[in-house]
């Protein structure tokens, strides 16, 4: 049964994707109320609480210009020594407080048969998700819209895993993330599957600040592989971490979305809302 929070969100997902595919027209708010049904009042009071802004306010930093702008300023400061060192202005980087560790061969030896994984559902601003852990680390993290879904990709991971729907310690942690109280995150580690290269690509993604967004372009040359774009798309298709590792964040060079492991329309929804608490609240 879905909770009201994932309703909310449903209708917040498709206005995004309406506004969006009908963007020439310039739809109004009654417009787009009557697409979601709910009254234009209702759906103002509802976008306003789950965004902290206005419908309009926010599909303006959906807009092309907007995200051109932020990649030009991106793209000249992501690597530098003011990131590497945390200095990103209002609001603290991934890498200060996510760290990665690669599984060992035998670590996943066989489809994960030495491997103990707690798994547990929680909800987010852009609905459901599934979260689960190794003794080591959050290992998977994908949003749930069907919960029987989510735990066969989880269960395709790692195949031979022993696993217990049981929320420990290292999945609370990952999820503070969604509070956006960053002075108060604790550090988070990762237990991943994946190449040297893939591992690569998904600790540049961390440098990318919440607010900011990048081209598959300058992510190969942040990982030395200036000719490797679409090698860096597949590995950054195959992050196994949603929103903590932020492939959301990357973008094409037109400055259009692009596509989403979860969908378009959520990831329209995360980078507008991240762009409006960067934007409107300062955040520590």
């Amino acid at each position: 049964m879905e909770t009201q929070n994932s309703i909310n969100f449903d209708r917040i997902a498709e206005a995004i994707d309406y506004i969006k595919l009908n963007f020439k027209t310039q739809p109004g708010l009654d417009e787009v109320a009557e697409k979601v049904n709910l009254s234009p009042y209702h759906f103002q009071r509802m976008f306003t609480d789950w965004a902290g802004i206005s419908p309009k306010k926010f599909l303006q930093y959906l807009s092309l210009d907007y995200a051109k702008g932020i990649l030009k300023e991106q793209q000249a400061t992501l690597f530098d020594a003011a990131f590497e060192t945390g200095l990103s202005g209002t609001s603290r980087l991934h890498d200060l407080f996510i760290n990665i560790e690669g599984m060992t061969p035998a670590e996943y030896k066989n489809g994960g048969k030495a491997l103990s994984i707690n798994f547990s559902y929680a909800e987010t601003p852009f609905g459901n998700i599934i979260v689960a852990s190794t003794p080591k680390g959050i290992c998977y993290m994908a949003f749930a819209d069907d919960k029987d879904e989510a735990f066969n990709s989880l269960y395709e991971q790692f195949p031979n895993a022993s696993y217990y729907q049981v929320v420990d310690m290292a999945q609370q942690n990952a999820l503070y993330i969604f509070t956006r109280d960053w002075s108060q995150l604790p550090s988070v580690k990762l237990h991943l599957k994946g190449t040297s290269f893939q591992l690569k690509v998904w600790e540049a993604l961390l440098k990318i600040p919440m607010g900011g967004l990048n081209t598959y372009q300058t992510v190969a040359q942040a990982v030395e592989q200036p000719t490797a774009s679409r090698a860096v798309g597949s590995a950054i298709g195959a992050n196994p971490v949603a929103f903590l590792i932020p492939c959301h964040r990357v973008i094409r060079s037109t400055g259009e979305t692009g596509q989403y492991h979860w969908g378009s329309g959520r990831k329209s929804a995360i980078i507008g809302w991240e762009a409006a608490k960067v934007n409107n609240v300062s955040i520590v």
